[in-house]
């Protein structure tokens, strides 16, 4: 067996992060005090080695199964807005999937590769309801948010019961929003007689991200999200080739480091493209694809019934720009900017009343920060969580011992107070 670390074998070693797992005990000796590992299953992988992988989860999509309808031309259209975001007419309603459609994510870091179509606030103040997949800001976006709530504060909003609240900083943010709700993972949401939704934990990040399954008169699509979390959750590779999916879409990945100070990591950071990446798929399948650009349209009836239908995808109007070439720094910039100069950082002690709110101990670790200024001090001024600093590669950093360690990354991920430090009675201690 690879990575076999003992002769006894009954250590296993993970090539990535380096964790140390007993197989006798199905618990990790290393990093220390870290969780107990569910039961694996031992499978033979392509090159006749030996791979353990997590089981298959309770399939609860499989509750209530409905036969599948066909779908009229029209009655089911896919709009790409930018990123993640999705605008689905499904008969007579509308749903609209992670509106990230202004300012930044990450603090600084991330910045739309897209520009929105124009009228992207009227198409979310029509939705009957928007799906929030997470937390991170390239999903739960505030400032989007914000002149959503302007015109439509009561527009429902539906999340999952995530182990850490996906709106837990709302109050903080000053978004007024009155309808949000929290559903159970594994539960059909119906919305009417035709359409239903469910929302499931993610394969990968099961702690604070999630999924949806969107069930219109057909049956197909829950199908295709099972066998693709079956996939996520045991980390094999090919999953297009594997599924074969009748239509396959390449989006949420749609972002540029922007700002002028940030060239070199645009430069260094090289992403993927969608075309070479659908180019692929089509040598080895005839899985139809399509790179979606903003304010394009997928007719799922016409593709479904002739992928060759000149009119299954309707491309923005000749002339619409695709791509952004300015951004509107400043506002942002400045809500940064205002926390450097914060008179809590004149006192060095912010650094352990920090980390004493964190719960920052026990981990036996060492880790060097190395960050933008600006960033991390609106991260400790507003309790943020650590997502900002690293995601947005806004910072530098060191650990000693040189391994991942789950759960300190857990800690600062998902479970730091859902308050902010209380810092006007630091500064009181302080004199």
């Amino acid at each position: 067996m690879r990575d076999i670390e003992d002769l006894d074998g009954r250590s296993v070693k993970c090539t990535k992060h380096n964790w140390k797992l007993d197989v006798s005990t199905m618990k990790y000796t290393n990093p220390p005090g870290s969780f107990c590992q569910d039961e694996l299953v031992v499978e033979m992988d392509e090159n006749n080695g030996l791979c353990l992988v997590e089981l298959n989860p309770p399939n609860p999509w499989d509750s209530d199964p409905r036969s599948p309808e066909e779908l009229a031309f029209g009655e089911v259209q896919i709009t790409y807005l930018t990123h993640a975001c999705m605008d689905l007419k499904l008969g007579d309603k509308r749903m609209a999937f992670d509106p990230w459609l202004i300012g930044p994510a990450f603090a600084r870091g991330w910045w739309l590769l897209h520009e929105p179509p124009s009228d992207w606030l009227e198409r979310l103040c029509k939705a009957d309801l928007i799906y929030i997949s997470h937390m991170h800001s390239d999903h739960l976006s505030y400032p989007t948010l914000k002149q959503l709530s302007q015109r439509r504060p009561d527009i429902p909003i539906y999340v999952g019961d995530t182990e850490r609240p996906v709106f837990w900083n709302l109050n903080h943010s000053g978004v007024q929003l009155t309808n949000i709700n929290v559903v159970p993972f594994g539960i059909w949401q119906q919305v009417d007689k035709n359409l239903r939704f469910m929302i499931l934990m993610d394969g990968v990040h099961p702690e604070m991200d999630t999924c949806i399954i969107v069930e219109y008169k057909e049956e197909w699509k829950a199908q295709f999200i099972k066998a693709e979390r079956r996939k996520l959750l045991n980390y094999k590779a090919q999953l297009v080739k594997d599924l074969q999916p009748r239509i396959y879409c390449p989006f949420a990945g749609y972002f540029v480091e922007a700002h002028p100070s940030d060239k070199y990591i645009k430069e260094t950071n090289t992403k993927n493209d969608p075309n070479q990446l659908n180019n692929l798929i089509k040598k080895n399948s005839n899985v139809v694809t399509w790179t979606p650009r903003p304010g394009a349209t997928l007719d799922l009836g016409r593709m479904l019934k002739d992928p060759t239908d000149s009119k299954g995808i309707v491309e923005p109007p000749e002339g619409t720009k695709i791509y952004k070439d300015s951004w509107d720094f400043e506002p942002y910039l400045k809500t940064l900017n205002s926390s450097v100069r914060d008179s809590i950082f004149l006192h060095s002690s912010w650094i352990k009343e920090y980390f004493t709110w964190a719960g920052f101990k026990n981990y036996n670790l060492v880790v060097r920060i190395r960050s933008r200024v600006d960033v991390i001090r609106h991260v400790v001024k507003n309790g943020l969580l650590w997502d900002d600093l690293y995601i947005g590669f806004q910072t530098r950093l060191q650990r000693d011992p040189d391994i991942y360690h789950h759960l300190f990354w857990n800690h600062f991920q998902i479970k730091l107070p859902l308050t902010p430090p209380n810092w006007k009675l630091f500064l009181m201690r302080c004199g």
